[in-house]
């Protein structure tokens, strides 16, 4: 069955428009763009009301179809903004983040090395700011992607449930926000979307690419380190150390994964890797031993206590 093209009418403060390019198939989210970028209200504080008499528009999930929240052709939708809702930027004002879609042709010549940043509980932040921006080492860009996550987590709470993030939405987002905590597989995801072009982690220990994005088949990629614990930004540095270095590289370049696998496998030689299950851990706040990443986890969830040294 074909989609059912939908003619929409949008009503706010800065005046009403005509909304023709949605069909019955597109998302929640293409909507809440449009509104958005018509009205100048953030998505996450978009209050929207349609119907006779108005009722509220709620949207648990960003990827339903319209269809399956009724809304058809010639509705109108009142728009206002819900100043209960925090404040969270649609995207961070991050200098030289905007990724290209299209690249020339790479002629890749010089070595692929890690950049060591800092130990703090925002190395995944930190590797991820400085592929994305170019090469930029900035440690303040950590609380704005910390907020990019909590937005994104807060705005669709079906999918990331109770279930998927070990506590509850609310709590999770408060969690993330904090310099203590640290990223993983769900706010690589999250960032990988956000960027809009894949982020590929080299797991040193086991010797593999965890790519998050690869089904969206973005057209560019940036490398990370993940040596099971700590992650470091990947990049490309010219073999005199001339010029700036290259961080963001093309999807369907297969040399520089076969460059970033060969780390991996060194690293695993020289043990440059942390045994999640074997580690030993030291919680700073209450000074119990805890030993592999389950336990630590388990006792941040029972105790709010984020900060571990390893002995």
């Amino acid at each position: 069955m074909l989609p059912k093209p939908l003619l929409l009418r949008c009503k706010c403060k800065v005046g009403q428009s005509d909304v023709k390019t949605l069909t019955s198939e597109n998302t929640a989210h293409d909507l809440l763009s449009i509104i958005s970028s018509f009205s100048g209200i953030p998505q996450n504080r978009l209050s929207i009301r349609l119907g006779f008499p108005p009722r509220p528009l709620r949207i648990s999930n960003l990827s339903a179809t319209l269809e399956s929240l009724k809304i058809s052709s010639g509705e109108t939708l009142i728009v206002e903004e819900d100043t209960s809702a925090p404040e969270f930027p649609e995207r961070p004002p991050f200098p030289n983040t905007e990724v290209p879609d299209t690249f020339p042709a790479q002629q890749l010549s010089g070595i692929l090395m890690k950049r060591v940043v800092p130990s703090d509980n925002s190395c995944l932040f930190t590797s991820i700011y400085f592929v994305v921006s170019g090469g930029e080492y900035d440690l303040g860009q950590s609380l704005a992607l910390r907020k990019v996550i909590a937005r994104y987590i807060s705005s669709d709470r079906e999918t990331y449930n109770d279930g998927l993030l070990g506590r509850s939405n609310h709590d999770y987002c408060k969690w993330i926000s904090s310099p203590e905590a640290w990223g993983g597989a769900i706010e690589l995801s999250i960032l990988s979307k956000h960027f809009g072009l894949e982020i590929a982690v080299v797991d040193t220990q086991n010797e593999r690419l965890n790519r998050f994005g690869e089904d969206l088949c973005y057209p560019t990629r940036v490398f990370i380190l993940y040596d099971g614990i700590h992650y470091d930004p990947l990049m490309l540095e010219s073999v005199d150390g001339s010029g700036k270095p290259l961080t963001v590289f093309q999807a369907d370049d297969a040399q520089v994964i076969q460059m970033a696998m060969e780390i991996a496998v060194e690293a695993k030689a020289s043990r440059q890797f942390t045994d999640l299950q074997g580690f030993t851990l030291k919680c700073e706040v209450c000074g119990v031993k805890l030993r592999g990443q389950q336990e630590a986890q388990k006792h941040a969830m029972e105790t709010s206590h984020v900060r571990f040294g390893e002995v």
